[in-house]
């Protein structure tokens, strides 16, 4: 585990989205219109962090939906207690993800 990424913007709509239940890439990319070359290191060094985990869905699942196999990122404890410090420090964030029109958690 690496010591904890800059909190910046990107870094924080990110994590506010994985707390809202946008719990992939392509989602959190759709919800926050921030680009797949930002979303998806941002992914990572969260997660090198320790403040996400991410698990694969089965792949059966994914055959099914005739697509590749979705990552799914979840927040750790301290991944929560960033969020809030996150919220602190760009207030604005809140509302950022309900202006495109997703407020409610994704289904699993």
């Amino acid at each position: 585990m690496r010591a904890s990424p800059r909190l910046t913007y990107p870094t924080a709509v990110v994590l506010h989205a994985v707390s809202r239940g946008i719990r992939y890439g392509f989602d959190i990319i759709d919800a926050s219109g921030l680009q797949s070359g930002t979303v998806y290191p941002v992914l990572r060094r969260l997660e090198d962090a320790g403040l996400l985990r991410s698990s694969w869905e089965r792949v059966h699942t994914a055959r099914e939906e005739q697509r590749p196999p979705r990552r799914y990122y979840q927040l750790t404890g301290a991944g929560a207690e960033t969020v809030k410090q996150a919220l602190r420090r760009y207030p604005g964030l809140g509302h950022t993800l309900g202006r495109r029109g997703i407020t409610q958690p994704s289904p699993a």
